[in-house]
């Protein structure tokens, strides 16, 4: 990779490569240039600490415009970068350290690399010896460094040697799936790997020389990491990178630079696409443009056709393209993206009987009120293959709803120090991605997690499909409800459970809160047995903001 970025530092030097947008403020600005040669600084000082080749440094930092020379000089030597997610105001630091310290012994973390505020909570870390044997070894703080500094030829010569030691195959990051902190599976990716996705996907998406990326995803998540940041690096082209804790705050941030930087990609999770559509005040949408905005990408699984809607409705005023939102179905494991839909077409919606696809086939509904309605994720991008498999691992014919099995040029090499768990998953080069869903013609549809399937009396209920009318429900707080199973003894089967996030605090406002939530899911056809109304911000989520309904359920005891 470090090839490529050097590359195009050498034919556009002076070209915007990452724009550092602020909420306040004038935006930092890396050219190609300039970015080379603080990486070339950055990668120095790492060799001078004693960080080797082949060691996994942990980043974890605030949004900084240091953090991506940063990046960027761990892999001019070969030195393995992972990017991790920094504690939020609300997360307590022992909580914080006992989920780094899991981490970390399952990864095998060699370096921390972080700021001086998080020394209190990290550095009681140093030392400790993990399940791989191997120590976490020092803290450094590289936000001191001197980034006007010049390198002298034989810093850069040694560091060339380096260089011209890793191999394709060699690995190139580390980044950690989706997941509740601690339980993040570490996923090894090559530069072969990365290399050859990208330039697959480069190719589906026709990114030209004309396009510049828009991102608020974190870099810790491969959205953000490979989409909206290795993807544009290695293409040569620009891309805007805002603070996610920024846009959080501010949704309206994210239009407001797609329309001054003229922005044209954007990658985003479901939830994104509802808190943009309803948040976002006339107000701040003066001198909004967003006709430049051309792919909008939604990388949900299941995705929802109601969100895309809601945003067209919002923004069609402003600009915003018919055609403009996009889908894709995208994995860690697989680099990123597995499937794609077509640029400037809308992504294919089927109405499709709820009461069939709860055992496992596919037919058209009648009717609006039987139907689900599924969104296609596109269709697979070249050099990816996807069969739909039963629990055997025997292939379902199209129309037949079973587990995504992959493979892909772009194959992780495994969780790393891990071999277990990538045992269960990686056979005979595919990956058994535990995503439910079916094929129609060359589509790919996604519609919910095998492990997160809730089976009542024999009858199998989506969680997301619950999940979906709940949130609809007045008093529930939009986005903040989760559904799973809970063992029912005396019936012998699964009871359907619902835990929501309200405001409402007295007993009658609850009692009727209670009776809504049961109407919805007679609307859906299920019966749900136990309802947890729960404050705001009780419940856990993922990394990347899907709900953890594991987490959630083994919380229950924790309600009063």
């Amino acid at each position: 990779m470090w090839g490529r970025w050097r590359r195009n530092a050498e034919r556009q030097p002076s070209r915007d490569a990452i724009i550092h947008w602020l909420a306040e403020g004038d935006p930092f600005r890396w050219t190609f240039a300039a970015l080379i040669e603080a990486a070339e600084r950055c990668a120095a000082t790492l060799l001078e600490n004693g960080i080797q080749p082949g060691e996994v440094c942990a980043l974890i930092v605030r949004h900084d415009p240091r953090l991506y020379p940063l990046y960027l000089g761990c892999v001019r030597i070969g030195v393995i970068p992972a990017i991790l997610a920094y504690p939020n105001a609300r997360l307590h630091p022992d909580k914080f350290r006992q989920g780094l310290e899991g981490m970390s012994h399952r990864s095998g973390l060699d370096w921390i690399l972080t700021e001086r505020d998080l020394e209190p909570t990290i550095r009681p870390l140093i030392g400790n010896v993990g399940t791989t044997g191997s120590t976490i070894q020092g803290v450094r703080f590289p936000f001191e460094w001197d980034f006007q500094s010049r390198l002298g030829s034989e810093a850069l010569a040694r560091q060339s040697r380096i260089h011209d030691g890793i191999s394709a195959s060699d690995p190139l990051l580390l980044q950690h799936s989706s997941g509740t902190t601690g339980l993040q599976k570490p996923v090894l990716l090559s530069h072969i790997a990365v290399q050859e996705h990208i330039n697959r996907y480069a190719k589906v998406l026709r990114l030209g020389d004309q396009d510049k990326i828009v991102n608020w995803l974190p870099l810790y998540h491969d959205m953000g990491l490979i989409a909206a940041f290795h993807l544009p690096l290695a293409s040569g082209i620009p891309t805007v990178q805002i603070s996610p804790f920024e846009w959080v705050t501010f949704p309206s941030i994210l239009l407001d630079v797609v329309s001054r930087e003229r922005g044209t990609i954007s990658w985003l999770p479901n939830f994104a696409f509802d808190m943009m559509a309803d948040k976002v005040r006339d107000a701040d949408l003066e001198n909004i443009d967003l006709k430049s905005w051309r792919l909008i990408i939604n990388c949900s699984e299941p995705i929802r056709d109601e969100s895309h809607q809601k945003f067209r409705k919002r923004f069609h005023a402003f600009g915003l393209g018919e055609n403009s939102i996009a889908t894709c179905y995208a994995m860690a494991e697989a680099t990123f993206a597995v499937t794609q839909s077509v640029p400037d077409s809308q992504p294919i919606v089927l109405g499709v009987n709820r009461a069939e696809l709860a055992k496992g086939t596919v037919s058209m509904a009648a009717g609006e009120s039987e139907a689900r309605l599924c969104v296609s994720s596109g269709s697979l991008i070249p050099g990816c293959d996807v069969r739909i498999v039963n629990d055997v691992g025997l292939d379902f014919p199209e129309g037949v709803v079973g587990e995504f099995a992959i493979r892909s040029v772009s194959m992780f090499d495994g969780y790393r120090n891990y071999p277990e768990k990538t045992a269960e998953v990686l056979r005979d080069g595919w990956y058994y991605s535990g995503d439910l869903g079916f094929k129609y013609g060359t589509d790919f549809f996604v519609i919910g997690r095998k492990k997160d399937i809730i089976i009542v009396a024999g009858n199998n209920i989506y969680p997301e499909d619950v999940e979906s009318a709940i949130g609809t429900v007045s008093g529930v707080i939009p986005g903040r409800v989760v559904a799973f199973g809970e063992d029912d003894k005396t019936m012998g089967t699964e009871c359907l459970c619902i835990m929501a996030e309200t405001s409402i605090a007295d007993a009658s406002g609850q009692k009727q809160l209670r009776i809504d939530i049961l109407k919805a899911g007679m609307a859906i056809d299920v019966s749900i047995t136990n309802i947890y109304l729960v404050p705001p911000r009780f419940l856990i989520k993922s990394s990347s903001g899907k709900p953890s309904r594991q987490a959630n359920k083994d919380r229950v005891g924790l309600i009063s």
